[in-house]
C-alpha cells in the first residue's frame, strides 16, 4: 500500500490533520523553520516511513532510536499558560500516529485500492510496530477500525484552529519555491493539497472554516487521481530517492515486488 503514489496525497492530509492539535503542532513551528526547510522535512518523514516500510529490522530500529533521541531534546511552550512540555509525551506522539495512519488508510481506500474490512483492520495493527518505533507502547495504540474511530471522538475536544494551524494551512497552499518552479506550484501543488484538505473528515473543514466539495464528489476526484498516478510506470516512479523499494528488491531477490494484486491472495 505504501509504494503507491496516492500515498503523497494522504500524507499531505496527514499534515492538514495533525496541525489541528495545538500542542502537537507548536512541537513543529517552536522547533524548527519549517518554511525554510519544509521540502526536507517532508523527505525526512517519507524516507522513514519508507525505512521501517521496506528496510531491514536493523535500519528500522536505528530509524526509530533516531527519532526519539531527538524527542527527547525538544519541548514547547504554551503561550496561553507558559506550560512547557516536552514534544514526546505520549500523547502527542499518538495523535500524530494515529492522523498518519488514517490518513494512509482513508485515502487509499478511497482511491480504490481495494482493502477488505479485515485487510483495513489488519493495516491498522500492523502499524502498531511504527509506534513503538518512535516511544509509543502498542497496546496503547489503536488496532483496528473501531478502537481508531473511537480515539479520534475522544480526542476531538481537544483540536483547534490556532494560528500555527493557519500557518501550515497557508504553508500547504503556498510552500516557498524557486521563482521558476511556481508556475509547476500553482498547477500541480495546489490540486494536490485541495485534494488532500478535501479527503478530512468534516469536523476538520469545519475548524478550518473553508468548505469542501461533498464526500462522494471528493471520493470521485481521489480514484481519478489514483487511477492517474498509477499509470506511471513503477520502475520510473521507484527511482525517485530514497529508492527503499528498489533496495528492498535487490535485498530479496528479482521475484520481490510491490503489487497491488497481492491483496486478492
Amino acid at each position: 500500500m505504501h509504494a503507491d503514489p496516492i500515498m503523497w496525497v494522504a500524507g499531505v492530509r496527514a499534515l492538514y490533520l495533525q496541525a489541528l492539535h495545538p500542542r502537537a503542532v507548536r512541537g513543529v513551528t517552536q522547533n524548527s523553520d519549517f518554511r525554510r526547510d519544509a521540502w526536507g522535512r517532508l523527505l525526512r518523514t517519507a524516507n522513514f516511513v519508507g525505512t521501517i516500510t521496506y528496510g531491514t529490522t536493523e535500519a528500522g530500529e536505528k530509524a526509530g532510536a533516531r527519532v526519539r533521541r531527538i524527542h527527547s531534546m525538544l519541548s514547547a511552550t504554551d503561550p496561553d499558560t507558559g506550560e512547557r512540555y516536552g514534544v514526546g509525551e505520549p500523547g502527542l506522539l499518538l495523535w500524530v500516529h494515529c492522523a498518519e495512519i488514517d490518513s494512509y488508510l482513508q485515502v487509499a481506500r478511497r482511491s480504490g485500492i481495494r482493502l477488505t474490512d479485515e485487510q483495513a483492520d489488519r493495516y491498522i495493527d500492523e502499524q502498531r510496530l511504527g509506534s513503538r518505533l518512535v516511544g509509543l507502547d502498542p497496546d496503547a495504540v489503536p488496532a483496528n477500525r473501531a478502537e481508531m474511530a473511537a480515539y479520534f471522538e475522544k480526542v476531538r475536544p481537544e483540536l483547534a484552529c490556532g494560528p500555527e494551524a493557519r500557518e501550515v494551512d497557508d504553508f500547504l497552499l503556498r510552500p516557498p519555491t524557486h521563482p521558476l518552479l511556481v508556475p509547476a506550484r500553482e498547477v500541480i501543488w495546489r490540486r494536490v493539497a485541495h485534494l488532500a484538505y478535501a479527503a478530512l473528515p468534516p469536523y476538520a473543514h469545519e475548524l478550518y472554516g473553508r468548505p469542501a466539495p461533498k464526500p462522494a464528489t471528493v471520493t470521485r476526484q481521489l480514484r481519478v487521481t489514483g487511477t492517474l498516478l498509477r499509470c506511471i510506470p513503477a520502475r520510473l516512479r521507484w527511482q525517485l530517492p530514497p529508492k527503499h523499494i528498489l533496495r528492498a528488491m535487490a535485498r530479496l531477490g528479482p521475484g520481490s515486488r510491490p503489487a497491488p494484486y497481492k491483496l486478492g491472495r
